[in-house]
């Protein structure tokens, strides 16, 4: 007999089940979300129509996510134009200081999206504490006045009261910029308002 009849055969061994299960689980994995389910979904997106002025003009950017409310804005200033994103703010407790500030930013007649964004603006600035000091220039309190003393136009207890503070920083913000959001680009932009 010959040399080579004496050998077994080795079976062959099909990869084509291997390489299908492969491939099928890349599928499932690229169709199949391993991670749906994990965050809410935003059912809304809060809008912001800001004053027409000279020097910028805004204009509102629907994005749609996945978890996330957002406020985003595009600011058309030649060219520096740029994105802001804002997260919808918690609604406060009534008796709190942010809860004081919605009362007020309603009373102007603003919506709930530039409450949203004063959160954000006065937890940069002060994260909320009304005594609340900048070391280096000497900005104080929530709104961060500077001078400090400019908060006595609002009340003579400017050093101890939110709501105070709060009424000037306000008056302040729409006087210079025109509402919360305006001043948060701008605090965006130079890191101060």
């Amino acid at each position: 007999m010959a040399k080579h009849a004496l050998l077994k055969k080795k079976p062959k061994r099909h990869l084509a089940p291997l390489g299908y299960i492969f491939t099928a689980s890349l599928a499932m994995v690229s169709a199949i979300d391993p991670y749906s389910g994990t965050m809410a979904s935003a059912s809304t997106v809060q809008t912001y129509e800001a004053p027409i002025e000279q020097y910028q003009s805004l204009t509102l950017v629907h994005q749609s996510g996945d978890g996330f409310q957002r406020v985003d804005f595009e600011i058309l200033t030649g060219a520096s134009a740029r994105s802001l994103t804002v997260k919808a703010a918690p609604y406060p407790e009534p008796e709190s200081a942010k809860g004081f500030a919605l009362a007020q930013v309603t009373e102007r007649g603003w919506n709930y999206d530039q409450f949203s964004c004063l959160v954000k603006l006065w937890e940069r600035e002060s994260n909320w504490r009304y005594n609340a000091t900048n070391k280096s220039s000497g900005a104080y309190g929530i709104p961060q006045s500077l001078p400090a003393s400019k908060m006595a136009s609002a009340g003579a207890d400017w050093r101890t009261n939110p709501e105070t503070q709060i009424r000037w920083g306000l008056n302040y913000i729409e006087g210079r910029y025109g509402s919360p959001c305006a001043a948060l680009v701008h605090s965006d932009e130079y890191n101060w308002y």
